[in-house]
């Protein structure tokens, strides 16, 4: 090859690697969308607040990274940029996202039973990492909230017989299906995951190991983490981020794993998270389940659960609002944070209002 053809390829690569953004501190931004589809979208998103009754859409927070840029963001109610919202079972999202440094590590694998980490599992030996990542443990686990309180084993494990110990809580749960058969959402599955942590990574490490794994490596400053009394972090539930740090989340995954120059994640766990749980039956759930993440894909005969965006579309999703949007082939990454206590909201809708008002023409 000549000295200039290699000087050239040179140059070429020294652009493409100063196009692609990525936070520093800040995020970099960009000027913000105008004109009749954002106006539409703001619409929906932000109508006027009831405050009084909590009734309809009451959005906290919407923001919108195009390309590794800010390209929006608005607040409403008590939330602003610098505050860590309660995200609710985006800390699921979370946990297998941290899950996944450890994966990188070597110090798992997928098919490894449960019981060598967390030994409260005596009563289901054969249940596996990845079937609790696939909400496929087969305990019979009833995922109700304040709509059914007393038949429900979340607000049990959360806040009365289960929250000093929510994994051995869990782990008592007799089976109504093998592991592996049969999905049933459950924030129990989550926290059973949290525990494995603690012997996967070592007591030692765990304390901090969100943050030394995930969030500082990120530029995550201000991350809060609940746990229960044994110490073992609240993956169902209480992991509270602003909506620009839980974005660079989406921005990790949406480029497989990599941040800057450093492979954080194994691309092979981000595709185990972005692949449909084989066993889920359509309509079990209003997303189709992944690894702990929510996808946009059309499985057992059923549509794609939100038509107005592409197939490749997943996200990390909680109770009242909470969502966290990831559109690799746009380049988007979507956070909204809200306060919704009916069935109002609609994720397609959103979708669709924010993809006319910023999915525009994206770089390669």
């Amino acid at each position: 090859m000549s000295k200039g053809l290699t000087l050239i390829l040179m140059l070429l690569l020294s652009l493409t690697a100063r196009a692609e953004n990525w936070p520093a501190e800040q995020w970099p931004t960009a000027p913000n969308a105008t004109g009749p589809a954002l106006q539409i979208l703001e619409s929906y998103a932000f109508p006027p607040r009831d405050d009084s009754t909590r009734k309809g859409i009451r959005t906290d927070a919407l923001l919108v990274i195009r390309d590794g840029q800010l390209i929006y963001e608005r607040y409403a109610g008590p939330t602003t940029a610098d505050t860590p919202h309660l995200t609710w079972s985006i800390s699921k999202s979370l946990m297998a996202t941290v899950l996944g440094v450890a994966y990188g590590e070597g110090l798992f694998k997928l098919d490894d039973p449960v019981l060598t980490f967390y030994p409260a599992l005596a009563r289901h030996p054969t249940l596996t990492l990845a079937d609790l990542l696939h909400w496929a443990s087969g305990l019979d686990w009833q995922e109700d909230y304040e709509y059914a309180p007393l038949q429900s084993s979340v607000v049990a494990m959360l806040y009365t017989r289960g929250h000093a110990d929510m994994a051995a809580f869990t782990a008592d749960y007799p089976e109504y299906a093998k592991p592996g058969q049969a999905f049933r959402y459950s924030s129990g599955d989550s926290n059973l995951l949290s525990a494995a942590l603690k012997n996967i990574v070592g007591p030692a490490r765990y304390a901090d190991y969100p943050w030394t794994a995930l969030f500082e490596p990120l530029g995550i400053r201000h991350a809060v983490w609940e746990t229960d009394a044994t110490g073992t972090f609240v993956a169902s539930s209480y992991a509270y981020l602003t909506a620009r740090d839980l974005a660079r989340v989406g921005l990790l995954m949406a480029r497989d794993g990599r941040w800057g120059d450093r492979q954080l994640l194994p691309k092979d766990w981000v595709a185990f998270n972005r692949e449909p749980f084989v066993h889920y039956r359509a309509k079990q759930d209003t997303a189709v389940p992944g690894g702990q993440w929510w996808l946009n894909r059309a499985v057992d005969g059923a549509a794609q659960p939100w038509p107005d965006a592409p197939a490749d579309t997943f996200a990390a999703l909680g109770h009242w609002g909470q969502a966290m949007y990831v559109i690799p082939s746009e380049n988007l990454v979507i956070v909204r944070y809200g306060d919704d206590r009916d069935d109002s909201y609609d994720h397609n809708q959103l979708l669709k209002l924010a993809r006319a008002a910023f999915a525009g023409t994206v770089q390669p």
